[in-house]
């Protein structure tokens, strides 16, 4: 299995690469959110492996990259390490970067600490302070993960998501174990990284979905601050875009690539 040696961890990745062989195509590094792994990109890599050299990757924490102690410092600085050292692995040199919700937090934080290292970020429904996740882990305590993970989905996925996908992404999602919720949730409830996109250069595009989690003037409010960004509002009632429609999701991600490609 693919896997590179990083601190405490030994990170796994994907690679899927259906561009013509006899071309030099770009990388685009997907990194996924909160109780996930590689799988939540699934749907995008038929869009993308054509055109580019599809790179994701299990955080650390989770999926195949494997748990973390309840106590483990998890930290931003930690995962944008994970990222540089995956781009230098994998790319040797700048590469785009694609983030589901607080897995943007890492991409933002890479952009703007690393810029020689990315061509352009996409965070889809990142949030930039932290999220409202009053009660999750002491729920998570007393069911599961997979249960709060089912009776949180439609309010992240939507309306329009079958019932098999709302199980589908609950499994998905419940294999997470318990110790790293701890560990993240210690550490994504204190980040505040208003200030540090404001030094983000590369071309930026934001997506979002206007809900009560996080509404069109949330998005808005941060995005403008960064210089070289677009905002893209989905016509979506769940907050993960990238999950929901991820066949819309994936063309709009796509044309803003093909212009600064």
């Amino acid at each position: 299995m693919p896997y590179l040696d990083v601190q405490d961890c030994k990170l796994f990745y994907r690679i899927d690469d259906y561009t013509d062989p006899w071309t030099s195509p770009e990388t685009v590094l997907f990194v996924h959110g909160f109780t996930e792994n590689s799988e939540a990109w699934r749907a995008w890599v038929p869009h993308f492996a054509r055109r580019y050299r599809v790179v994701r990757i299990d955080q650390r924490g989770f999926g195949q990259s494997g748990a973390v102690a309840k106590d483990y410092p998890l930290a931003t600085a930690l995962y944008v390490d994970d990222l540089t050292r995956v781009i230098w692995h994998l790319a040797n040199g700048p590469v785009h970067v694609v983030g589901g919700k607080s897995g943007g937090i890492s991409v933002m934080m890479l952009a703007a600490t690393h810029p020689e290292l990315v061509k352009t970020i996409t965070v889809a429904c990142s949030p930039v302070t932290p999220p409202n996740a009053a009660g999750w882990v002491e729920e998570m305590e007393r069911t599961s993960v997979r249960s709060w993970a089912r009776r949180t989905q439609r309010e992240r996925m939507g309306s329009k998501m079958p019932e098999a996908g709302i199980e589908w992404w609950s499994d998905m999602m419940g294999k997470t174990a318990l110790a790293t919720v701890h560990a993240y949730m210690n550490w994504v409830g204190a980040i505040d990284i208003r200030e540090d996109i404001k030094r983000i250069q590369c071309p930026t595009l934001v997506i979002g979905t206007d809900t009560a989690r996080r509404g069109h003037a949330e998005f808005e409010g941060w995005q403008k601050t960064i210089p070289d960004s677009e905002l893209a509002m989905l016509p979506i009632d769940g907050y993960h875009a990238a999950g929901t429609d991820p066949d819309n999701t994936a063309r709009v991600t796509l044309d803003f690539l093909a212009r600064h490609s």
